[in-house]
C-alpha cells in the first residue's frame, strides 16, 4: 500500500541584507520583512505580497512622525543625509502591501518593470534663505541612473520662514531596485537648513509582476 506523506517546510527569515548576501540558486526560497522571495531565472523574484484586489496597484502612505514642529532635523551645509521617515502613520489602500521599508528608510518595489508615481511633502526652511538651496535625488541603482530623478529646492523669501515642498516623481523598477530598493538623499547648500513633517505617498500605476 502507498501512502501519501505530507511535510512541513519552514524557510529561514532574514533581513533584505542577509538575503541578498545569499548564493543565488534555483528553487531557494526566504522570508524577510518586506515579503517571500524565491530564486527564479538566476534572479530573487518577490512573490508575496503582491496586488490587491486582483489588479496588483495600490498605494501607500507613510507620515514620520520623529522629525515635526518640535524636533526638526538640522541639514550641515554640505552633507548628504538620507531623507527620513519613520512611518510613524501608515495608511493604504488595502491590507498587505508595502512600498516603504520604513526600518531601513527604502523605498521598495514588487517586481521589475513596474512604474510608480511617488509624492513627497515635507515643510523647511533656512536661517540664510538668500544663499541657501537644497538639492533632493533618488539614490542610483546598478545599472540605471536613478539620481537623474532629482529637484533642486530654493528658498523665495524670509530667514527662518517656513515653506511647503511637495514633489511628485514617475519611475520604473529594475531588477536590483526590486532586490535591494532605492533611497531619497537630500543635501544642503550655501547654508544649514531644517526640514521635519516628511510625507511619503507612494503609488503603483502599472503592475507587471
Amino acid at each position: 500500500m502507498i501512502k501519501n506523506t505530507s511535510y512541513k517546510v519552514q524557510v529561514d527569515v532574514d533581513t533584505d541584507e542577509v538575503r541578498n548576501a545569499y548564493n543565488v540558486e534555483e528553487g531557494a526560497y526566504v522570508t524577510t520583512s518586506s515579503g517571500v522571495y524565491t530564486v527564479w531565472n538566476d534572479d530573487w523574484r518577490k512573490i508575496y505580497p503582491v496586488g490587491g484586489s486582483g489588479s496588483g496597484l495600490g498605494w501607500t502612505r507613510y507620515d514620520d512622525s520623529t522629525y515635526t514642529s518640535s524636533n526638526k532635523l538640522t541639514l550641515a551645509d554640505g552633507v548628504e543625509v538620507v531623507v527620513p521617515n519613520d512611518g510613524g502613520s501608515v495608511y493604504r489602500s488595502y491590507t498587505g502591501i508595502d512600498y516603504y521599508d520604513s526600518e531601513n528608510e527604502k523605498v521598495l518595489a514588487e517586481f521589475e518593470n513596474d512604474v510608480y508615481t511617488m509624492t513627497v511633502v515635507f515643510k523647511f526652511s533656512a536661517p540664510n534663505a538668500n544663499q541657501t538651496y537644497l538639492e533632493m535625488h533618488f539614490q542610483g541603482s546598478n545599472g540605471t541612473p536613478y539620481d537623474r530623478i532629482r529637484d533642486t529646492i530654493s528658498f523665495p523669501k524670509g530667514n527662518d520662514a517656513t515653506h511647503d515642498y511637495h514633489g511628485m516623481f514617475q519611475y520604473y523598477a529594475d531588477a536590483n531596485f526590486v532586490n535591494v530598493g532605492s533611497q531619497w538623499k537630500i543635501t544642503a547648500n550655501g547654508g544649514t537648513a531644517q526640514i521635519w513633517d516628511v510625507i511619503f505617498f507612494i503609488n503603483k500605476v502599472q503592475s507587471y509582476g
